[in-house]
This record gives C-alpha cells, structure tokens and sequence, in this order.
C-alpha cells in the first residue's frame, strides 16, 4: 500500500489533484497486476473550520496505454491553494521477482517518507537505491506466522522469521527537469527492490539473481524472437535477386538494409518481440521494431553475413540499473565485416550504418547470439559528427556584406538535419533559416542528399546578403568575425545543476571565412589568437585569424567530444562555454587608408 499526504502552496500546485498510477498487464504467466485507490480526501479551511471533501467513484478512470500497461487515474476534488490531500492506493501483483518501486523523490520538495517492507525469510531481496540522496535505513529479524488450510480441511500454522525493514528519508530536494538530460527519472531517489533466492523448508534454494547473459538467453527462447529468426525462406527470392551480382560483404550489407529500410513501415510500436512474426510482416510491408529488424538480420544471415539481434533501451525507457527483461524495449542489428562491427536500424527512414535513431544513443546495447551468450555494445558513437561552414564574401564601405556559404554535415548531424526537415518544404525552411542567420536575404539556395545517400554527408549552399554584421563608427568598420554564426548567449545557464548534462553524441564545428575588405580601407586590428579547453580536452575551441593583402582568413573549430558531462563538472563547462562566447565577440577593425 502507498499513502500520500500533499500540501497545496501555489496555484500551480493545483495540477497535483490528478494522480495517476500504471501497473503492468504484459505478464505471460501471471495475472495482471491491479491498483485500488483508497480514502481520497481533500481538506480545506473555511471560516475557520476543517472542511472534508471525499472522493466519490465518479472520479476514478482506467486506461488502456499499450499493450503492456493500463493506468488509473483520480481527480482529488475542491482542490486549491492550501488545500491539503490525501490518498493512497493498492497495487497488487504476483510477480515476486521484482516488487514494485518506490519513488521517493518528485518535481515537489518531500517532507519526510517512509517504506516499510515486511518480508518472510524465504525471500531474500536487493535493495537497490537510485538516485543521489542519503537515505536511513533499519532492518530488524522478528518471528511471524501464517494459517492455512491444509489438503484434509484442517488449519495449520507456519512460524518462521521475518525481515521488517524500514527506509525513511527528509528533506528530499524537488528534482526539477533541466536542458540537456535523456531521462529525468534516471535521476530520481527511489527504492528497488530484486528478488535474489528463494529458501523454502524441505526444498532445495533457488537462486532468482539474473544475469545480463541469463536475461539476452531467455529472451532468445521467446517463440518471437529466437524462433522467428529461424524463418526466412520467404526471402530467398528477394536476396537472390538483390545479390545477383553483388559479390563484397560491405556492399551486399548496404544492399540488403537499403532495400529492408524502403520496403518495411514501423507501425509506431517499440519492443523486442515481434508483433506479426516476420513471415506476415514482411507479406504486409509492415511491422514493429522487432518484425522489421528481425527481418534485417535473418536476410543479412543468409546472405553470408554474420549478423546478430542488439538489445536496446530507448531515452524514454531509462537505463536498466540491473539485468530484467524490461530493462529493454528495442532490438537493433549488429553486422561484422572484416573484424569491424556496423550497427543497423531498418525501421527508420533517414537512418544509414551506424547511424541510430537519436532516443537509442543511450548507455550500453547487448547483443545476444543464437548459443546463449551475449556482450555489451556501446551505442554511444566515439567518433564527433561533423558541421563544416565555409564562407567566401566582401563587405563595402556601407558595411554590407554579399557572398557565399557551404555547409556540409556529416553522421549523427545530418541524420538530424534530415528528420527535423524532412516534411518542411523549402520557402519555409528558407525563411526561418534566413531569422536564424540575422535576417539575411538568401539566393541560388542548393540542397544536396537530403533524401538520398543517407549515409553521406548533407550539403546545403547559398549566396547571401546582409548588412546586420558590422557597425560603422568614427568611420570604422567593426565586424565580428564569426558574423552570424556567433553564440550569444550561454546554453548553460544555471547557477546549479543537479543532473549530467547529456548532448547526445560527440560533435566537430569548423567554421571558416575569406573575407576581402573594401577598397580604400585598411585593417587597423584583428581578433587574437585563441585557444580554450576543458583539463581533460573533452571540450577544445581554437581561433585564428590572418590577413594577405585586402583579405582576411578566420577559422574557428569546436570539438566536443563527450556525450554526457557529470552534473559535478558543469561549472567548468559552463565557464568554458562562456570564455568561448567572449572570445568571439573580439572584432575585425577596419579604417581608411
């Protein structure tokens, strides 16, 4: 049972009158689990007295959320600023491998909280703590007893000993969402609790501790998993034709997840087992992530390629913290050619070769193979995706200045690139470029690769017109040299951070300039030379700037080559930040000769 008292401060505290609670219905041999809501109350001062206000049946709904999960959901009423509620809930399951949690720590501060468990002997537990909060802890061994009733109708007893333990906790910060996190509840106090052995009298102990090589095993036996990809005859056709005349690995790879990737449609749903089986999926065009993948790896297979299912946990799944079949909720293909390993997701439209949907940049894969064993796959890419920015142009003594852009992306920058405009037509996109860029006015705009050769890099080309980059003064002309590339203001701007800044993958900026000045002017200075690093090179910015002549030369490079930054690092991340941001507001300085 969980019980709840909440205090309402400020009006937007109000929303806290809807309470909501999932419970699982995915069992495959267990009923599903089933939530109570009990003695839900409001209490409200009026005129000096304690008014009570229950909650009647009317305001208690269950949903359906997917096939794996229902959610019930109450609406406290008369809730306002003062208010005070309380409720609580029954939630009632049969899986004694892995109890319910027990969050501790919400978007609101917490008082105080207690978790008791009571727990026969028979059962031994993990208690696992998430989260950065210190917690109490007391444990306490008593005797107990149960009735039943036997095989003749006669009641008998059990006594045995019982472990009650006691959790409490004060004080708990808000955990507040923040800029640059994957998931807000990888973050959040809570109490798990594992099933580890079972030592019933008179029976031999049973040991419930899972490995990560126990767990990518039984799901290999799932009759849809490990089974389907034992079919495929249905693809013999379809490969020999691709493959007629298509000879070296690497190409019969790119052959074969091209034509998976445009013959298959995700239908929206997530998992690892399959929802048609890939025998009717493939008939149909389309499928679940597990349909369409298991389809990728049985036709990479006979094909001569060695290819194995990875199981994955998406952003919104959160990170397994310890071995547990929910722990996943994805299965992506890893191929190995030549020694070298190429991870693929056929479900999605702009992905390429190691190019992952962005919500699967998440920790670690595992990667099962059809004897039982697995090991860990970093999905996190090693190597920086790149932007490169190239710019050719000459200013007049109007402070005008007309010329050329290219810039091309490459990997996870172009994968984004492509999905966030992938339905945008160009007038818009132009548009909005051109507010982004200082409202400059773009001309002769080129678009290379945006839908095509998904694995190459994305070239986008442009003339342009803008007088937003100087300011004359004195009869000077000071221009900034990054123009309207430059940072103006910090993305890390919080005095305190409570989470690990995550940026999703490693990254590479280049940005060069020719710069030819009017005639009749002379440069009078020049930007310094600049270099800015974090102490361990996790973040690296340089500047350079020379002249020949009437040109000037400016190239900048940023370099980030984490993914993740820990929350006690952020200071000096977001110093360098700053230190960045300043050094290129340094001006170019023009004078007449």
């Amino acid at each position: 049972m969980y019980e709840f008292k909440i205090k309402i401060y400020k009006k937007d505290g109000v929303k806290w009158a809807n309470q909501k609670v999932r419970f699982y219905i995915g069992y495959e041999n267990l009923s599903e689990e089933q939530v109570e809501f009990k003695n839900a109350v409001t209490y409200n001062l009026e005129n000096g007295s304690i008014v009570k206000t229950k909650l009647d049946n009317q305001g208690t709904f269950k949903k359906k959320v997917n096939e794996y999960w229902k959610e019930k959901t109450i609406t406290l009423p008369n809730v306002k600023e003062g208010s005070i509620l309380e409720y609580s809930y029954v939630l009632k399951t049969e899986n004694l491998v892995k109890l319910p949690d027990f969050d501790f720590q919400y978007e609101i501060p917490v008082n105080y909280f207690e978790c008791k468990t009571e727990i026969p002997e028979f059962y031994i537990y993990k208690n696992i703590v998430t989260g950065k909060q210190a917690i109490e802890t007391d444990s306490k061994i008593v005797n107990s007893s149960n009735s039943f009733d036997n095989a003749y109708g006669r009641t008998n007893v059990m006594w045995y000993k019982q472990i009650n333990n006691l959790f409490t906790g004060k004080n708990i910060p808000a955990l507040h969402d923040e800029p640059y996190i994957n998931n807000i509840d990888n973050f959040k106090g809570s109490l798990q609790f594992e099933l580890e052995r079972v030592r019933m009298p008179d029976q031999p102990v049973k040991d419930y501790t899972m490995t990560w090589d126990g767990v990518a095993a039984t799901i290999f036996k799932d009759d849809h998993f490990g089974k389907e990809l034992n079919k495929g005859d249905f693809l013999d056709d379809d490969i020999n034709r691709l493959l007629a005349n298509v000879k070296a690995p690497k190409e019969r790879l790119e052959v074969i997840f091209r034509f998976v990737q445009e013959k298959m449609n995700w239908n929206e749903k997530n998992g690892y087992l399959t929802d048609l089986g890939v025998t009717k999926a493939y008939a149909e065009k389309t499928g679940n992530i597990s349909d369409i993948n298991l389809i990728l790896i049985r036709m990479l297979q006979k094909a001569g390629i060695e290819a194995n299912p990875v199981l994955v946990s998406t952003l919104e799944n959160g990170v397994p913290v310890y071995p547990t079949r929910i722990g996943f909720n994805y299965v992506i293909a890893s191929a190995e050619i030549d020694g070298n390993q190429i991870l693929l997701d056929a479900s999605h439209k702009y992905t390429a070769l190691n190019i992952l949907p962005l919500n699967l940049l998440n920790w670690k894969g595992r990667l099962i193979k059809k004897d039982g064993t697995s090991k860990e796959i970093n999905l996190v890419p090693e190597i920086p995706s790149k932007e490169f920015s190239s710019l050719a142009a000459a200013i007049d003594e109007r402070g005008i200045l007309k010329g050329k852009i290219r810039i091309q992306r490459t990997d996870y920058d172009a994968y984004d690139f492509r999905v966030r405009n992938a339905d945008r037509n160009q007038e818009n996109y132009l548009e909005k470029l051109e507010q982004e860029l200082g409202n400059l006015k773009i001309s002769e705009y080129k678009l290379e690769n945006k839908k095509t050769n998904m694995g190459e890099p994305i070239s986008e080309g442009f003339s342009f017109e803008s007088n937003n980059v100087s300011e004359i003064i004195g009869g000077k002309i000071f221009i900034n040299p990054m123009l309207f590339f430059a940072n103006s203001k910090n993305p890390f701007n919080q005095e305190n951070r409570q989470m690990a800044v995550y940026l999703g993958y490693p990254s590479l900026k280049k940005f060069t300039m020719n710069l030819e000045i009017p005639e009749g002017y002379v440069i009078e200075s020049l930007p310094g030379r600049v270099k800015i690093a974090l102490e361990d090179k996790s973040v690296i910015f340089t500047l350079n700037v020379s002249s020949d002549g009437n040109k000037i030369q400016f190239s900048s490079l940023k370099e980030i080559n984490n993914s993740i930054f820990a929350a006690e690092g952020y200071q000096g991340l977001k110093d360098v930040f700053q230190k960045i941001i300043d050094s290129q507001n340094q001006k170019i300085v023009l004078k007449k000769a």
